[in-house]
């Protein structure tokens, strides 16, 4: 009788990265460390150059190691922005083939800022108020230099970020100013927008400033959404 089902055989190198990845979070190889060359591991689990290499290289993809040619693989020190950095350029590719993507991500962009902006009012050190500060006042400054208006709006977002004191956040804010950069650069420079932007982030640092989450909130919900509405109005201009 013929099986209904047929369970795949597993290649030689899923064994060998499953191998690695218990090991590796054992703490058998700390971040930092080089993993036995390629030989070793051949020799270890019984397998042919190609099923190391190949395993090696998966963990690569997944940032879990580090390969440079001629010397023995490395377990990557972990970091945010390391981790978010794994997704950007597929997150861009998205981006292009499927534009319709660019609304999930702005929507997903106000729901992350909303946030953001609460955690900072609760959470903002002295010297993370003087940095927005100090942002809010570069953007004003951008105004004689058009240039460098979106460079100094993304600068106070992600100053915000950095308030939260989570550094998660605010390598998530960079990914998401990097995938979204490029959809509106063309668009902050339209006439009146700076204007607007400048009012709005004065309003988002106040409540910051005054320790009001709610507000702040607020502030940054009316913020990218008028700001979005303005844009899609010049957009069909």
């Amino acid at each position: 009788m013929e099986p209904s089902f047929v369970i795949p055989r597993r290649k030689l190198s899923h064994e060998v990265l499953e191998h690695l990845l218990a090991r590796i979070r054992s703490g058998e190889f700390a971040p930092g460390e080089q993993l036995p060359s390629e030989r070793e591991l051949m020799q270890a689990y019984g397998v042919g150059r190609p099923a190391v290499r190949e395993a090696l290289q998966s963990l690569e993809r997944a940032g879990i190691l580090s390969i440079t040619h001629g010397e023995r693989a490395r377990i990557v020190v972990p970091t945010a922005d390391a981790l978010i950095g794994q997704i950007a350029s597929g997150a861009r590719h998205i981006l292009h083939v499927q534009p319709h993507t660019l609304e999930h991500l702005k929507d997903a962009r106000l729901f992350l800022e909303v946030g953001l902006a609460r955690r900072a009012a609760e959470r903002a050190s002295e010297s993370a108020i003087e940095a927005l500060e100090a942002a809010h006042a570069d953007l004003v400054r951008a105004l004689s230099t058009p240039d460098s208006f979106l460079s100094r709006d993304m600068a106070f977002h992600r100053e915000i970020a950095r308030a939260t004191e989570n550094p998660i956040f605010p390598a998530i804010v960079e990914a998401m100013f990097g995938w979204l950069g490029e959809f509106y650069s063309h668009l902050v420079r339209a006439p009146g927008a700076e204007n607007l932007t400048i009012e709005e982030h004065a309003r988002i640092l106040e409540a910051i400033k005054a320790r009001d989450p709610a507000a702040a909130g607020q502030a940054m919900h009316d913020h990218l959404t008028r700001a979005n509405s303005l844009y899609r109005r010049f957009e069909r201009g």
